[in-house]
């Protein structure tokens, strides 16, 4: 059986996330499963399940190394901003698929060192660009954080994750409000 050195596994294995990477860009989460993918990379479905027996870990890799989108490119003004990224995020998380990836992602990084990094990496990208857009708002004179500005974006992302994950349930535009509104104070 061939191994993580073997040229073919390797190139197998690469093969398999780029298809993977492409219809995640393309069709979004459900469009990953493994009959997809291995038509896809020209590869059978046996070659995929060898590589990632489940399609959760599959997913979560292809997300691990597609570029995130979510607050990378701030405007002003940040409230409205805001606003949309939080609700483009929600959507997101209502995705069944989406959904079993951050789950999986949050349990497997409990006992899994290299998740946990990927879990560490995910999180530090995700409040450091917000953080960084709430720093920026508020040397704008566009709001007065009620905390430090990575306090505010756990504040503003959690949540979302919650209503997602734990009551399974969309969140609504009233609960997307009410937490920008409980950040600070917007001018």
């Amino acid at each position: 059986m061939p191994t993580g050195t073997d040229p073919r596994f390797l190139r197998s294995q690469e093969a398999i996330l780029h298809a993977a990477r492409e219809l995640l860009r393309q069709g979004g989460p459900a469009a990953v499963t493994h009959a997809q993918v291995a038509e896809r990379a020209g590869v059978g479905r046996a070659t995929v399940y060898r590589h990632w027996p489940r399609a959760e870990l599959l997913l979560m890799e292809a997300m691990a190394t597609v570029p995130m989108p979510f607050f990378a490119e701030p405007t002003v003004p940040t409230r409205d901003w805001l606003r949309r990224e939080l609700t483009a995020m929600a959507r997101q998380l209502d995705l069944d698929d989406v959904r079993a990836v951050s789950t999986t992602l949050a349990g497997t990084a409990l006992w899994d060192e290299n998740m946990d990094a990927r879990r560490a990496q995910f999180a530090g990208v995700l409040s450091g660009r917000l953080a960084a857009a709430l720093d920026d708002a508020q040397t704008r004179g566009e709001v007065s954080l009620a905390i430090p500005s990575r306090h505010a974006a756990a504040m503003a992302i959690g949540p979302m994750y919650y209503r997602s994950t734990i009551e399974r349930t969309p969140t609504d535009p009233s609960l997307i409000e009410a937490t920008i509104a409980a950040l600070g104070t917007w001018s």
